[in-house]
């Protein structure tokens, strides 16, 4: 080997350190340009999850009162789609009708566009009073499930309800609807909000809002039914502030 091979293969194994050393920082910059998005979208998330205060926040205390209700009136929780179709069969699950009020989301199999007697009459009068108030439909997300149906679901979404037990999903048994709450305008969605805190101060219904899913998760009571025939209209507004189970008794 020459000795000017030699000098240059000298001079590149003293440079390497001094490379190594460039190198560092920015190594350094990339790890941090890579972590702060990451660390950016968690603070935002947990910030947005702090200013999310809903009316009726899902909680375990709500899921136990909806299948206390559900007990009450002695339902079935339905299995399978033969179990639907009996029941559709015998009346008692009953189809929610679309009209100029309500519309459906397209992705709900019409199969499953059906519901209890007492709940299809509630969803019909709420779709009413707020295409009165907003000339917009409210749309139908969800109503009755089968428990094959609701197994499958909590495959691919970890914040949907059991299929048996005290936390049971309450579609199970037909008694409830999801109201989809995304597109609604902040004043729409405080007057949903104020039609639900009246008929859940009476009795009516446990309203959950759905942060993942962005609807209105409505349990209805049987009671609804006794209730409607009560009344000689269907309230068409609402009183801008919430009323209470106390103002109701005075």
């Amino acid at each position: 080997m020459s000795h000017f091979v030699k000098r240059k293969i000298q001079r590149e194994f003293l440079l390497l350190p001094l490379l190594a050393c460039l190198c560092i920082p920015l190594l350094g910059v990339t790890t941090t340009a890579i972590s702060r998005p990451l660390r950016h979208k968690r603070r935002f998330h947990f910030l947005s999850w702090l200013h999310w205060r809903p009316m009726f926040r899902p909680s375990h205390e709500s899921l136990i009162l909806q299948n206390a209700e559900i007990d009450r009136l002695e339902l079935p929780r339905i299995q399978d789609d033969d179990e639907l179709e009996a029941l559709k069969a015998s009346q008692a699950l009953l189809p929610i009708r679309a009209s100029e009020s309500l519309r459906f989301d397209p992705r709900l199999d019409p199969s499953r566009r059906f519901s209890r007697p007492w709940t299809r009459d509630f969803t019909e009068d709420l779709g009413q009073a707020y295409y009165h108030r907003f000339h917009q439909q409210i749309q139908v997300n969800s109503a009755v499930r089968t428990v094959k149906v609701q197994k499958k679901l909590r495959r691919h979404n970890r914040n949907a309800a059991p299929c048996d037990g005290d936390t049971a999903s309450s579609h199970l048994a037909g008694v409830t609807v999801d109201l989809q709450r995304r597109g609604m305008s902040k004043e729409q969605i405080r007057w949903m909000e104020h039609y639900l805190f009246y008929m859940k101060a009476i009795g009516l219904v446990e309203p959950e809002e759905e942060r993942h899913q962005w609807v209105f998760h409505i349990m209805v009571s049987g009671r609804y039914a006794e209730w409607r025939l009560t009344q000689d209209l269907v309230p068409m507004e609402q009183p801008d502030a919430p009323v209470t189970a106390l103002s109701l008794n005075k």
